[in-house]
């Protein structure tokens, strides 16, 4: 088969997070986040590691960089952590945290790579989770500011914001089931986080309109095809259930203005309502939606569940991080975005596996498993194209192997190998592939 090609112009990319990469964590004026502290309690990491170090992006940016550009990418995102830039949250702002970021929108423009920069990968400063975290709605205001300052002080450079990677996982993760920072369990705080987290989302992109109307803005989420584990009634009902909460609880209320119909049905009151002054800050006009993509979601009935449905087995072959590969379920979610919203643009904005490998005598890393893998999920993004999704980019997760949150350093999701003693960069056999889909904007389907 003859090579598939991408249209001229398209982004192909990787992404990361400050606090999986960065590492000075208390350098340079930086405050302290709520990972910042969860890492450092004992059992919370599986292999007791933390953020502390990372890849040490923070000070071998320009080495990172180089990588990217020998390998031919013309994106990169990454996350700024708000407590390098406000170490309280608010207030008083931390120069050299600013600068750190500054150079590295100078260092990937020199390279020819166009920085996609996210608002918020999960790093709330720690001083406003004191103040209530998320659930506090002056969250949403604080979050308000430090998107100004962000625009103010590189929107000269940066044309392409993101406001959130999956605020979801947050509300999730952090406050309804406890299993990340910060570590809370409680079914209400969590929807309530949620709801200010879109409130942060609508000021964000406000603000953006009012200091750079030309830049572009958008939020990067992961919807997942919901399936039914099984044909029964219950199941087939258990994966409308799914689709409500997975895929519509964020993207409704920003193209709709309110929470799944049903979602509002079932939770009741634990759902917040919208005033009108929130309302129209999510409401406000996007220019793209960010697609991360891992898997489908596979559902079961749960009647003692208050969403009526959990995750079922896997039924294929799954990564290391049990996660099944399912790469058509990339078109089927695109398509989905695309007719149910229609945004301007869609972005692969994640999409990545981790599997176990280890480093050659000579140092090399023969992850064959990552690039069929990678190579199936671009196939399945140009079908997506052809059936005509405004699909403008892929950026894969990650660059680097790196701090992959709970489970501390033992899953790596990288193109590039990172030996976290030395901490030195070696480019994965995935990596040399990805170089040639960039350089020839096109992929083979059979390579």
């Amino acid at each position: 088969m003859r090579r598939l090609e991408f249209p001229e112009g398209f982004l192909w990319g990787t992404i990361q997070s400050a606090y999986q990469v960065e590492g000075a964590w208390n350098e340079d004026g930086k405050g302290p986040s709520v990972w910042d502290e969860f890492a450092h309690m004992p059992g919370k990491i599986e292999d007791g590691g933390t953020g502390d170090v990372a890849c040490d992006h923070y000070h071998r940016y320009r080495e990172d960089v180089a990588i990217m550009q020998s390998m031919h990418l013309n994106a990169h995102g990454f996350s700024i952590a708000w407590p390098r830039v406000l170490p309280e949250g608010k207030g008083e702002v931390n120069e050299k945290g600013l600068d750190f970021y500054s150079r590295l929108v100078d260092e990937l423009l020199e390279a020819g790579i166009k920085p996609i920069v996210m608002l918020h990968h999960w790093e709330l400063p720690l001083a406003l989770h004191k103040e209530g975290g998320w659930p506090n709605v002056d969250t949403a205001r604080w979050f308000g500011e430090f998107a100004s300052l962000c625009f103010e002080r590189l929107g000269d450079r940066v044309t392409m914001w993101a406001t959130f990677n999956e605020p979801n996982v947050v509300a999730k993760n952090g406050y309804m089931h406890g299993g990340h920072a910060p570590g809370l369990k409680d079914l209400r705080l969590g929807y309530q986080a949620a709801h200010t987290m879109l409130f942060a989302h609508g000021l964000a992109v406000q603000a953006l309109r009012a200091t750079r109307p030309e830049a572009k803005i958008g939020i990067m989420l992961d919807p997942e095809p919901a399936h039914p584990a099984t044909d029964s009634d219950a199941d087939r009902k258990a994966a409308e259930l799914a689709h409500e909460y997975q895929n519509r609880w964020f993207l409704d209320p920003i193209y709709r203005g309110d929470y799944p119909a049903e979602m509002r049905e079932r939770l009741g009151d634990i759902l917040p309502e919208f005033d009108e002054q929130q309302r129209s800050a999510v409401t406000s006009p996007i220019d793209y939606i960010g697609q991360n993509y891992y898997s489908r979601l596979l559902a079961k009935a749960a009647p003692d569940d208050s969403r009526g449905w959990d995750h079922a087995e896997p039924q294929l072959p799954t990564t290391q991080m049990g996660w099944e590969i399912y790469p058509p379920g990339l078109r089927e979610i695109l398509n989905w975005l695309h007719q149910e919203y229609s945004p301007p643009e869609l972005y692969v904005s994640e999409n990545g596996a981790a599997f176990e490998e280890a480093a050659d005598s000579d140092g090399r890393v023969h992850d064959e498993q990552r690039r069929v893998f990678v190579r199936d999920h671009i196939v399945q993004a140009h079908h997506a194209l052809q059936d005509g999704v405004p699909l403008k980019g892929y950026l894969t997760w990650s660059l680097l192997d790196n701090f992959e949150w709970t489970l501390g350093y033992s899953r790596r999701f990288g193109l590039v190998h990172v030996d976290f003693g030395s901490l030195k960069r070696t480019i994965k056999d995935s990596g040399k592939w990805y170089t040639e889909v960039a350089r020839t904007n096109s992929v083979d389907p059979t390579d």
